[in-house]
């Protein structure tokens, strides 16, 4: 038996293929799919955008995927540690696990900011659920959006609920937490996607959603769409975050990593393009702005369906779905840290998910403070790029721009050049002219567009 199948024997592996596209696919549906991708289609040329971006996900998003993957199922140990062995076995230095040093940095980092917004999506399901946005004006559903943003306890709180809940499942370890949770949890986020779709289609502008998102109008796709396109393929996957390193570890080597790789970049696509025909009827039969940011999920729609036939409980089942999409990504973000805390020292797993969920928590704090007690502190305020920007808006900044774009380069560059050819062949389980496919892409194009994305970041 091998070291990777004795430490896989020992930690557990996914109980199939399938669960394991579930978990991945949970981890990349997240609140960006819900409003950024459907947004970003619209204003960039509908299906001229979709087709670019398909093309971006082939040449960026499904090679690294497959390369984290790799990582993590030929190290068979949190990322950071499967990084530095994978190096080793092929004679390359060791600090190539920078990758994953600052992949799992930057999830922690993430998952305390993102844990804040995924408390507002628990509370609108109350707000909801009561009848708060029925009959409600802009001026109503702002002021209830505006209050909450300025309420350090009630954030506080929300972000108390949602931490718990990516901790509860994370504690539990693969088999009872992780594979549990995103087999029930993925499954009903299609369902309820799925209705709210049914829903859209009766008011009378499903068929404009469609155009809006579909119809292929490469006039308005201009050269910032291309880039737009190439930037949200990268982080749609959940890539540099060394999560799919983490998830890779538990993956049976009899898995074929490109197969899989292409499937969940597929049901990503599908669940965006959803989102858009869930969201943009509902937008159109009110007139409404299609407005990006959160401004489109917390204000324009709680207005939409507060002024809908049957709107309270779509709108519940709305906020429910994007609760959903939210805590699937952070059981992700919180994995490779738990996983590297349980490692490395002698706590279990219960208690490596509640001191790294509980660090993460008390990170969070600032970017609540952010938001209202402490809105007028912009620590970076002397220089121009970070004018205004709140710390919230900072730890959103770093890690977006530089620490994801560079974890993901890092890791296409290790794999690309320092791995052995027959060692990716095995593991890939990949042979012939689609491994030979892969590799070039991986080796010369896959770093030039991750460039480009960093640049791109840094000065658009």
């Amino acid at each position: 038996m091998t070291q990777s199948n004795s430490a896989a024997g020992s930690r557990g592996l996914w109980s199939s293929r399938l669960a394991f596209i579930l978990a991945a696919t949970g981890s990349a549906v997240g609140l960006g799919n819900v409003w950024k991708f459907p947004y970003v289609t619209g204003e960039n040329g509908g299906g001229a955008f979709v087709l670019v971006y398909l093309l971006c996900i082939f040449i960026i998003g499904i090679p690294i995927m497959m390369a984290e993957v790799f990582i993590g199922r030929n190290g068979r140990h949190n990322p950071i540690a499967s990084f530095r062995l994978v190096a080793e076995r092929n004679l390359a230095s060791p600090a190539w696990r920078a990758s994953a040093i600052i992949g799992m940095l930057a999830a922690f980092i993430i998952l305390s900011f993102y844990s804040v917004i995924g408390g507002w999506a628990a509370s609108y399901i109350g707000h909801s659920a009561m009848g708060d946005f029925t009959g409600g004006t802009a001026e109503s559903v702002g002021k209830l959006f505006g209050d909450l943003l300025a309420s350090p306890v009630q954030l506080l709180a929300w972000h108390t609920v949602f931490m718990a809940l990516v901790v509860l499942v994370v504690s539990r370890g693969l088999k009872g937490g992780l594979e549990r949770a995103v087999t029930i949890l993925m499954p009903a986020l299609f369902v309820l996607l799925l209705v709210v779709v049914g829903y859209a289609t009766t008011t009378g502008h499903f068929g404009e959603a469609a155009s809006f998102l579909f119809t292929p109008n490469f006039e308005a796709l201009t050269v910032k769409g291309v880039l737009v396109a190439l930037g949200h393929a990268f982080f749609t996957l959940s890539l540099g975050m060394a999560i799919m390193m983490a998830y890779g570890s538990y993956l049976s080597r009899d898995v074929p990593i490109g197969r899989t790789a292409v499937s969940v970049a597929l049901m990503d696509t599908v669940v965006a393009l959803l989102a858009g025909l869930a969201i943009f009827p509902v937008v159109f039969a009110n007139g409404l702005e299609a407005g990006a940011g959160p401004g489109l999920i917390f204000q324009t729609l709680p207005l939409a369906f507060g002024n809908m036939p049957m709107g309270d409980l779509f709108g519940t089942l709305f906020f429910v779905l994007l609760l959903f999409a939210a805590w699937t990504s952070g059981i992700s973000l919180l994995e490779p840290v738990v996983e590297w805390v349980e490692e490395k020292t002698e706590m279990g797993r219960t208690f490596s998910a509640i001191l790294a969920g509980g660090a993460c928590w008390a990170l969070g704090i600032v970017s609540i403070l952010s938001l209202n007690v402490w809105s007028d502190i912009t620590p970076l305020g002397m220089f121009a790029a970070f004018e205004g920007k709140t710390m919230f808006d900072l730890l959103d900044y770093f890690t977006a721009n530089i620490m994801l774009p560079l974890s993901g380069l890092l890791t296409a560059l290790f794999v690309g050049w320092f791995v052995a050819k027959e060692t990716l062949q095995s593991d890939l389980v990949m042979t012939g002219g689609a491994f030979t496919l892969w590799h070039v892409l991986i080796r010369y194009i896959t770093p030039v567009a991750v460039v480009i994305v960093f640049v791109y970041n840094l000065i658009g």
